[in-house]
């Protein structure tokens, strides 16, 4: 009874918002982080959850995927849920079961005939100061535990940027010429205080408007911007860097992601690395992402709208920022479902008013996020900027195999 009562929910909610999902705001907490205070939520209620949950510094956009958060984890903390209004009461329900019930209606045949779910999502991470050096599994390593492999990509949106945080700069790989002997001996000193890797790193200065590339196996230590963090549906990770931001981080983060008969095991940690890509000598060149015009940017400005790719190497996910020029009305069209939040101004979306709300309490609803299915896409979705003066500016983040990402 209660799945017939999801897919009647589901398939009302997509009629109603024809063929567009509004979702609620998915706040997630980290003990590990101080909260750098730019993701709009209210100044009481970043520690909302309790001390020991820790400030909530993320929030996740068009989830499927649970947080993995230990044992105080929330129930469905991390999953997108869906706002219907049901003859004027809200109902909410997850987009996950909304997808597993509706399948291709809502995500496409193609994505759901290879992967049976929405492989990716996005989220924003607004830590005040840096991350340790860490690394994300392939998907041969990840699958020793049971779980995919992990790319991401970051884009440093400007209106979430107004402070660079702490330390406003990203450590990327492994300094070329250094011996896999060097890396080890950090690993092994892991337990002994700073184990001082990041002496064999590079810091790269973060720039708001811009982005990287990080597949599996390239460590990299994230600095302190607000970033949109597009990647793959999983959460497998290991920490390679002891101390940071004098903070120790606990060693069996170290062992996070390595199959337990080969905990302990040295080799295994650097067998996780990728090598040749941890020391490319072109780095800058390879994994750095300037917006990208998806058409020519005169063609654009002339229909009323400006639209970048931000992220666009990885072939597990992308995503572009779509701007909507003060009191055009225009039609947008995309071969892909997609999710996306509102970042500047305000208007119309299809059935739905969107706006970018100032500051948001937690638990409140709002009409910044959505969720595109790939039939209202591809028939275009017409947005309508309600401001003389005020551009709307949308993030909008896409699956694998994107077929419109042809750079």
């Amino acid at each position: 009874m209660e799945t017939l009562e999801k897919v009647s929910l589901a398939v009302k909610a997509l009629e109603q918002g024809k063929g567009i999902l509004r979702l609620a705001p998915t706040w997630v907490p980290r003990s590990f982080c101080v909260p750098g205070r730019r993701i709009k939520l209210h100044p009481d209620d970043y520690y909302v959850l309790g001390g020991e949950r820790g400030g909530i510094d993320e929030r996740w956009l068009s989830s499927t995927t649970p947080a993995k958060n230990g044992p105080l984890t929330g129930e469905n903390e991390g999953l997108s849920a869906v706002v219907f209004n049901d003859g004027g009461k809200e109902e909410k329900f997850l987009l996950r079961d909304a997808i597993d019930e509706l399948k291709g209606e809502v995500i496409g045949d193609r994505l759901w005939n290879e992967y049976g779910s929405w492989p990716m999502y996005s989220k924003f991470f607004d830590n005040m100061g840096p991350l340790p050096h860490h690394v994300h599994h392939n998907d041969e390593h990840a699958k020793l535990i049971g779980q995919l492999g992990k790319p991401e990509a970051y884009y440093f949106p400007p209106q979430l940027n107004n402070h660079g945080g702490d330390f406003p700069y990203t450590f990327f790989g492994i300094t070329p010429g250094t011996p896999k002997e060097r890396i080890r001996e950090c690993l092994e000193n892991f337990s002994k205080g700073d184990n001082k890797i990041t002496n064999y790193s590079q810091a790269y200065r973060l720039e708001p408007g811009t982005g990287w590339d990080v597949p599996p196996g390239l460590l990299h230590a994230p600095g302190s911007m607000c970033t949109y963090e597009p990647q793959k549906a999983s959460d497998v990770f290991a920490m390679y860097q002891s101390l940071v931001n004098e903070a120790i981080i606990p060693e069996q983060l170290l062992w996070n992601g390595t199959p337990a008969d080969r905990i302990g095991d040295y080799d295994q940690l650097l067998e996780v690395l990728d090598w040749e890509l941890n020391l490319d000598p072109n780095m800058m060149d390879n994994r750095f992402m300037a917006p990208t015009p998806v058409r020519p940017l005169e063609e654009m400005e002339a229909e009323g709208y400006i639209e970048n790719w931000v992220c666009y190497k990885s072939d597990a996910f992308s995503a572009k920022e779509l701007t909507i020029l003060p009191g055009a009305t225009v039609t947008i069209k995309d071969s892909a479902a997609y999710g996306l939040i509102m970042m500047q101004g305000h208007g119309k979306m299809g059935v739905w008013n969107i706006e970018t709300p100032a500051l948001i309490r937690y638990g409140q609803l709002t009409n910044d996020e959505f969720f595109v299915s790939e039939k209202a896409a591809m028939a275009g979705i017409k947005i309508a900027n309600a401001s003389t003066t005020d551009p709307i500016v949308m993030l909008k983040h896409f699956g694998p195999g994107n077929p419109d990402l042809v750079l």
